[in-house]
C-alpha cells in the first residue's frame, strides 16, 4: 500500500468509492466542483495513462497487476501530496491511508443498482457480480479494513437528492477541517 511523509497540505484529499454505479463519478465531479478541488477519476487516469496491464474483454474492464498499480501510485502520489483532490475509484485498499482524511463509501439499493448497471448495458455476468459485492458490503468492509474506522462514511446514493445532500454534508465537513486544522 501506497504512503507518504506527512506534511499537512492546505487542503485535505477526498476518498469517494463504491461499488460501480453507486455514483462515484457523479458525487466525485459534483464535491470537486463545489469546493474547488481537482477531481481524479482513477479509471480514466488509469486508460488514459495505459496504468493496466491487460484488458478483461468479458468483464469490459482494465486490469491493473502489481506493476501497473505501482505505476499509477507513483503517478498519484505527488498529486495527492498537493492537497484539495477528490479521488473517485471502486477498490479503495490501493491507496495509502496516509492520503485521505476522509472516505466516503457509497451505497445503493440494489433494485436501483440493478437499474443503472443494466443501463450501462453491463454483461449479466458483470451486473451479477457487482450486485453481488454490494449486497456483500465488498468496498465498504475494504474501506473499513484499509482506513481508520472514523474516517469511512457509509452514505447512501439512491436519488438526485442523496447527492445533493452528500455534497453539502461535504461542504460542511471542509469548513470543519479547516476549522481544526487552521494554524491559528
Amino acid at each position: 500500500m501506497a504512503s507518504f511523509d506527512e506534511t499537512r497540505q492546505a487542503l485535505p484529499n477526498i476518498l469517494i468509492t463504491g461499488t460501480p454505479g453507486t455514483g462515484k463519478s457523479s458525487l466525485a465531479d459534483s464535491v470537486a466542483k463545489k469546493l474547488g478541488f481537482k477531481n481524479l477519476n482513477i479509471g480514466d487516469i488509469v486508460k488514459e495513462k495505459n496504468f493496466f496491464s491487460e484488458f478483461d474483454a468479458e468483464f469490459d474492464t482494465h486490469i491493473l497487476d502489481e506493476d501497473a498499480e505501482d505505476q499509477l501510485l507513483d503517478y498519484l502520489e505527488p498529486i495527492i501530496k498537493k492537497g484539495g483532490c477528490v479521488v473517485d475509484y471502486h477498490s479503495p485498499a490501493i491507496f495509502g491511508e496516509s492520503w485521505f482524511e476522509i472516505a466516503l463509501v457509497l451505497r445503493t439499493q440494489t433494485e436501483i443498482l440493478f437499474d443503472r448497471l443494466t443501463q450501462r448495458g453491463y454483461s449479466e455476468k458483470k451486473r451479477t457480480e457487482n450486485m453481488e459485492c454490494e449486497i456483500m458490503e465488498v468496498v465498504l468492509e475494504e474501506a473499513r479494513e484499509s482506513y481508520d474506522p472514523e474516517m469511512v462514511h457509509e452514505v447512501p446514493s439512491n436519488s438526485l437528492e442523496d447527492l445533493d445532500q452528500n455534497v453539502t454534508r461535504m461542504e460542511a465537513w471542509l469548513q470543519s477541517w479547516k476549522t481544526n486544522n487552521s494554524s491559528a
